[in-house]
């Protein structure tokens, strides 16, 4: 149930997670990308009119205009699922989180019988890791002997897929679960808005004048994470690095001047933008963000959203219900299943302005 209640200084929004909750039918989560990034389908959400209207991914360049700012997020997903063995046998999943330098990363692990600090895990015949202490849910790992963590991951690591696609990775998802602009190392999952983009139809945009900024948003595996609590301003948000710098200021300040809109390709742009504009104004900024986004929150900066279906009850929908209302996001979302759209990593996408 959502409700208010008086703080001293006005009314706050206060509500809990189950407003949050959808039913999916499990044959609407897309296990394997389209042959053609592009030929996703669009779900256009007009705020202002209140419409709905029914488009391919295609289409975007009509939905923009000369005066408009896109702001991508080019970090690159990094095959950061590693299986390793105890030197006694046993086998150990290794999924980074988060690169420390090149010796040293925080990972989750799965494995039969509880790590222990200090125990030594093989990968291959050429890399030797030693577990660290454990920090929260995380642990860290350094490499005790071998090559460094890129090399090592190169040669023998997973492409991190959600856990929601029930099969193992591919040669194909390693081309495919990666935009095709990335070129920042250090993701653990998809900036996933980004992934219907292809030249052709970035060569389009061009064409019609859109400009393009670049944000760097490492996302973390505590994207998947389920919000444990009930309600939802109890939750405490998974920190991610970013990287706003000051030519993509300049350019959102251009944008204002020419009465343009600032897109957001994805949540993780927005949540970079918004980051970066915490004190007020949109300024450089690079660190750790543990910005939570949801209804009752006043965007500084991002206009309009490009941004894929999300998971129930998770904080990407509270993000987005932030930007278009609760109730019209659900009511959008309940048209995309009934129009059997394909849902998250590898699924369709709506246009939110």
């Amino acid at each position: 149930m959502l409700f208010v209640f008086d703080i001293g200084h006005g009314l706050k929004l206060r509500m809990d997670v189950a407003d949050f909750h959808f039913d999916l039918p499990e044959h609407l989560i897309a296990q394997v990308p389209l042959a053609d990034r592009s030929a996703s389908r669009l779900l256009h959400l007009d705020r202002s009119l209140g419409t709905l209207a029914d488009r391919r991914f295609a289409d975007l360049p009509e939905l923009l205009g000369p005066d408009d700012l896109l702001v991508f997020n080019n970090t690159r997903v990094i095959p950061a699922r590693l299986f390793a063995q105890k030197q006694t046998g046993g086998r150990v999943e290794v999924m980074i989180e988060r690169m420390l330098g090149s010796q040293s990363a925080l990972a989750q692990l799965r494995a039969n019988r509880k790590p222990q600090p200090g125990m030594h895990l093989e990968v291959g015949d050429e890399g030797l890791l030693r577990l660290g202490e454990r920090e929260g849910e995380f642990w860290r790992v350094d490499i005790a002997s071998g090559p460094d963590w890129a090399a090592l991951l190169e040669r023998h690591g997973h492409m991190p897929l959600p856990p929601y696609i029930q099969r193992e990775d591919d040669a194909v998802d390693r081309e495919r679960y990666q935009t095709v602009y990335g070129e920042e190392p250090g993701a653990v999952a998809a900036p996933t808005a980004g992934l219907h983009f292809d030249q052709p139809l970035l060569d389009a945009l061009a064409r019609r004048g859109v400009r393009r900024g670049w944000c760097t948003l490492h996302v973390g595996a505590g994207t998947f994470q389920p919000v444990r609590v009930e309600r939802v301003e109890d939750h405490e948000m998974h920190a991610e690095w970013l990287r706003v710098d000051e030519t993509l200021v300049e350019q959102v300040s251009e944008t204002r001047e020419r009465g343009g809109r600032v897109i957001a390709v994805g949540t993780t742009s927005a949540r970079s933008l918004e980051t970066a504009a915490a004190n007020g104004e949109l300024a450089p900024f690079a660190g750790d963000s543990r910005l939570f986004i949801y209804p009752g929150y006043q965007f500084r900066v991002v206009d309009a959203l490009i941004t894929n279906f999300h998971l129930p009850g998770s904080t990407l929908l509270m993000m987005i219900s932030a930007l278009a209302g609760r109730e019209t996001i659900l009511d959008a979302y309940a048209h995309a299943i009934e129009q059997e759209y394909r849902f998250f990593s590898y699924g369709d996408a709506m246009f939110i302005d």
